[in-house]
């Protein structure tokens, strides 16, 4: 992956002109180019361990798997957020952690956690580095030194059981591995966050994710059937199990814990049957409110797709800017939605998946409600075009960066009943905050995750960067913005994590007795405090 961007280094995107003048005309970006400095400007601190404290790291996975070079530091110096981009492509690396170790199973992973508690070295787990919430920043807090724990070796696939659907994975399987291991046997996880090319099992598991097509297949936590976690104190096993009464939940107290209190060292996964078909098709509707009602009526009328995605108005307008005007066929359907009183509305993408019947089966009703509720179906090239280009998204935010513009996103949720209301408030937060920093902005939204009593609203912005104070600006924006959550009773994160970004927020949603509750859990399973400092809990682990 690139050190200061997204995925594949060959990879580039460029940002139509119609998009370059779009984001003129509404952020007065202008002409900037703001490309990221040098490898050899980097700025990296030297590393702080002493050979007496990597010898026990050496002995316990391989000299050959220690490492400080310099470049290894600096792409585990920072996860993918926009204050770690912004951060990395101005040239610093000061957070790259002394070492990185890669373990290749579980007792290595036992002797490193030993080997750090020992010598008061932080530990910070790292799968595929993807955290857009500082869950992956290597923070010393008060300790001497901190290492990153690389699980990218430990990539077993066992015990795939077709006849309970379920499978052993290791931690640092990326997505399209999985998909390919299970593939051979005719399942799929179908799990798919955009960050699904390089995300990891481990990494998914610890921050509770949720994949783009979770209406259907359920969020990881619904996915767990059981788990193994390695702590500073012993380790932690939970075979899989269809459910269970004994005691409270611990599988779901270690999932989404970010690295907190173990290392989770193997995943028990629930499959399905790898799907015959999948159908994935567009809808209009006149306006983000009706889209929303039509997507309840789904999914309390248990006749929801797998994926469901519906854009605001803004979100729609750039994305038929991405997409280009210019063809025949396009501006033939932009005439269609015209004609039938669809000028300015609202894209919905729906994808229906499993065995070729049974789409049809689901679709019918499916459609029947959508009309009745407003919509307007563009048929399947949309869909498929969405379904193509469904992992591009942090490529177009590297372009957007190269032209001097913050793209940032977060995520909350809500019960129906309050959703717009959340919607409005968030929206209304985002834009004041940015209008105040003098960078008027593009604030878009849409909904992806469905459930019974509420939805997931997933917000991006735009706007012009203020050169000089681009965390500064970042800063004001998201504490406006989370605020104005809590206020409205929303979730802090639905599924990218609570991190470092999200942690002052946290007794606000949980309430402080919540939070002493994870800090009894720190202080059992960590009581030297080794396990990603700074993250989760607000100030500091301890």
């Amino acid at each position: 992956m690139k050190w200061w961007g997204w995925g594949d280094p060959s990879r580039n995107v460029e940002l139509p002109q119609q998009v370059l003048d779009l984001l003129g005309s509404e952020l007065g970006t202008g002409d900037r180019r703001a490309r990221p400095v040098a490898l050899e400007e980097v700025r990296v601190p030297d590393p702080r361990l002493s050979e007496r404290q990597l010898g026990p790291l050496r002995d316990a996975v391989g000299p050959e798997w220690v490492d400080e070079d310099r470049l290894a530091r600096i792409t585990h110096a920072a996860g993918k957020g926009y204050p770690d981009l912004v951060r990395l492509r101005a040239g610093s690396a000061e957070s790259a952690p002394d070492a990185i170790v890669y373990p290749g199973g579980e007792e290595e992973v036992r002797s490193v956690l030993d080997a750090c508690a020992s010598a008061g070295i932080a530990v910070v787990p790292f799968g595929g580095g993807t955290s857009v919430v500082g869950g992956v920043e290597p923070l010393r807090d008060s300790l001497g030194g901190v290492i990153s724990l690389d699980l990218g070796r430990m990539t077993r696939v066992s015990d795939v059981d077709d006849r309970s659907l379920t499978a052993l994975l290791g931690p640092g399987l990326r997505g399209p591995q999985v998909e390919s291991e299970l593939g051979r046997h005719g399942l799929t996880l179908g799990h798919f966050p955009q960050s699904f090319e390089y995300a990891t099992v481990g990494g998914w598991v610890a921050t509770r994710s949720a994949g783009q097509a979770s209406t259907g297949y359920g969020n990881i936590e619904k996915l767990v059937a059981g788990l193994r976690v390695i702590t500073p104190t012993g380790g932690i096993d939970l075979p899989p199990m269809p459910a269970t009464a004994a005691g409270p939940g611990l599988r779901q107290l270690l999932v989404g814990s970010e690295g907190v209190l173990g290392v989770i060292t193997q995943a028990a996964l629930k499959l399905r049957r790898k799907p015959a078909e999948r159908h994935y098709e567009a809808w209009m509707f006149h306006d983000f409110e009706e889209g929303v009602e039509a997507f309840r009526a789904l999914e309390q009328g248990d006749i929801a797709p797998d994926v469901a995605r519906l854009s605001d108005e803004s979100e729609t307008r750039l994305s038929l800017a991405l997409a280009g005007e210019g063809s025949r066929a396009r501006r033939l359907g932009r005439r269609y939605m015209e004609l039938r009183g669809y000028r300015e509305g609202c894209v919905a993408i729906l994808g229906f998946e499993g065995e070729q019947a049974q789409v049809r089966r689901r679709r019918a009703p499916a459609e029947r409600a959508l009309k009745r509720g407003g919509g307007l179906s563009l048929g399947t090239s949309p869909g498929r075009a969405w379904e193509r280009d469904r992992y591009a998204g942090p490529y177009l935010r590297d372009a957007l960066l190269d032209h001097g513009v913050m793209p940032e996103t977060l995520e909350t949720a809500h019960q129906w009943s309050s959703l717009m209301s959340l919607y409005r408030a968030v929206r209304e937060a985002i834009e004041a905050a940015l209008a105040t920093r003098g960078t008027p902005g593009l604030v878009m939204c849409h909904v992806s995750h469905l459930y019974p009593n509420g939805a997931s609203l997933y917000f991006t912005f735009l706007a012009r960067q203020q050169e000089g104070q681009e965390l500064e600006q970042w800063h004001a924006v998201k504490a406006a913005a989370t605020d104005a959550i809590v206020e409205a009773g929303g979730t802090i994160t639905h599924h990218h994590a609570v991190g470092r970004d999200h942690a002052a927020w946290l007794p606000r949603e949980v309430g402080a007795v919540g939070v002493d509750v994870i800090r009894s859990l720190k202080a059992k399973l960590d009581p030297a405090g080794i396990l990603n400092p700074g993250k989760l809990v607000p100030g500091g682990n301890g």
